[in-house]
């Protein structure tokens, strides 16, 4: 049975926060709330609870995942940046964008595309995810909470635990999350690519 964490918006718990980077240390997988909508995120090192977390998700080896980071300084562990990147993303930073990048080394092999080598990164702008990505001291491994076979993600918490209360360690609530997913935005090509509009604004980044 998944534990359900009733979590402060505005002054999160950090007896609650420690509790849940112990069972994401355990392997656990855990449904949070971000900025955009919620997501499920697990320990970056850990290859069993990735492989879950894509067959919980429905996806496969192709489907980009993303690395959840406290800030730019973290974000350039797990990418190659160019200056013209870093000053677009920070624009955008935190927020509801993701960026797909070109993997560091830092990266295991079997978190990146399989054949691009890049990865999706973002910062995102939520109190409670913030303290959990500062608790846990590093990146986390994360994909929209969006069941296999419907394409709007999830955002209540009572209706996830419900859904994967066999599936997954525990579900955040810090109060409803948006239904929209972030805006994803490739720079790997050149110019910027604006794959996928969602919550964040295209515009802003000159899309």
């Amino acid at each position: 049975m998944a534990q359900l964490f009733d979590i402060h918006p505005d002054n999160p718990q950090l007896r609650l926060l420690k509790q849940a980077v112990t069972l994401l240390e355990k392997g656990g997988i855990l449904a949070v709330p971000t900025d955009s909508s919620y997501a499920l995120v697990c320990h970056l090192d850990d290859k069993a609870a990735a492989d879950r977390l894509r067959r919980i998700r429905g996806v496969d080896d192709k489907h980009h995942l993303t690395l959840l980071c406290r800030d730019l300084s973290e974000l350039a562990n797990y990418a190659r940046v160019d200056n013209r990147q870093f000053r677009l993303i920070k624009s955008a930073t935190p927020g509801r964008y993701t960026f797909i990048l070109e993997a560091s080394k830092e990266v295991p092999r079997r978190l990146s595309h399989p054949q691009r080598k890049t990865i999706g990164l973002r910062v995102p702008d939520h109190k409670t995810l913030q303290e959990l990505l500062r608790l846990h001291g590093g990146a986390l491994l994360a994909t929209t909470l969006i069941p296999p076979g419907e394409t709007e993600p999830m955002n209540d918490s009572h209706a996830i635990r419900e859904r994967y209360e066999h599936q997954i360690e525990a579900v955040l609530d810090a109060g409803a999350c948006s239904l929209q997913p972030t805006t994803v935005v490739d720079l790997t090509s050149g110019a910027p690519v604006l794959v996928r509009q969602g919550g964040g604004d295209a515009a802003a980044l000159g899309l």
